[in-house]
Order: C-alpha cells, then sequence, then structure tokens
C-alpha cells in the first residue's frame, strides 16, 4: 500500500474513533485525504527540485554596487551572513560551492568591500608601530 494512502487511512482512523461516521464518509474521506497528501508530497518534490535548479537571479549578478543578493531566497543584503545563510541550513563555504563562487569570495556588496579595503590600507597594519615605553 502507498503511503499516502496509509498516512490517510491514519486519519480517518482517528477520526473515526472519536465521532461515528458512515462507510460512505468513511471512504470519501480516505480518498479525498490522499488524494491531497500525495498533491502536496509531488508539490514539494517539484517545488524542492525546481528551487535547486533556479537561483532567485544569476550568481554572477548578484554582488552588486550596493547590495549582494541571496540566490537561495532572493532577499537583498550588504553582507550575507552566517546566520543567513543558517536560515536555509547552509555554511558559507557549502553556499559558494552550490553557486560556483570561488573559496575566497566574499559575500559583501562591492562598495562596502572597497571601503574596508581602503579602511586597512590607511591603517597600514602591516607596518611595525613603535612600542612607547614609558619613561623614555
Amino acid at each position: 500500500m502507498e503511503d499516502h494512502v496509509k498516512q490517510a487511512l491514519e486519519i480517518v482512523k482517528a477520526q473515526a474513533s472519536v465521532r461515528n461516521m458512515t462507510e460512505e464518509e468513511i471512504n470519501s474521506m480516505i480518498k479525498s485525504l490522499s488524494e491531497g497528501i500525495q498533491k502536496a508530497s509531488q508539490g514539494a518534490a517539484e517545488e524542492q527540485v525546481s528551487e535547486e535548479q533556479h537561483p532567485a537571479v544569476d550568481p554572477k549578478k548578484a554582488i552588486r554596487e550596493k547590495s549582494i543578493i541571496c540566490l537561495e531566497c532572493g532577499k537583498s543584503f550588504k553582507v550575507i551572513t552566517k546566520k543567513h545563510l543558517a536560515k536555509h541550513d547552509m555554511t558559507p563555504e557549502e553556499y559558494k560551492e552550490k553557486w560556483g563562487y570561488k573559496k575566497n569570495q566574499s559575500l559583501v556588496a562591492k562598495s562596502l568591500a572597497r571601503e574596508r579595503r581602503k579602511k586597512m590600507q590607511e591603517m597600514e597594519l602591516w607596518k611595525k608601530r613603535e612600542i612607547k615605553m614609558p619613561g623614555r
């Protein structure tokens, strides 16, 4: 017996234990529930397949000047965070691999990445700073 019919039988069995039902009611309820469960499971499977094949936008165009588009849900951000990707049950590494980004690609809008790079260059962290000792 198919799963959707088994699930429908369980539901009708529970319903029949609570109230009196005629044979006709039981049969029609089993039929309608099994069809509904089957359609819902097929719809969910088709949705999952289409979701994997079609990103919200083209991955090459997702990283924009002032925003980055999440390819999973289509929302726009300045930065796609680990916390957001956790909602999709993904890590940044899995996200990059799935959508064909390089491992060192940052998930940040272009303008924000430029600002960060400029600020780091201004800070010149690669140069050693003089350590001032008290009394010298």
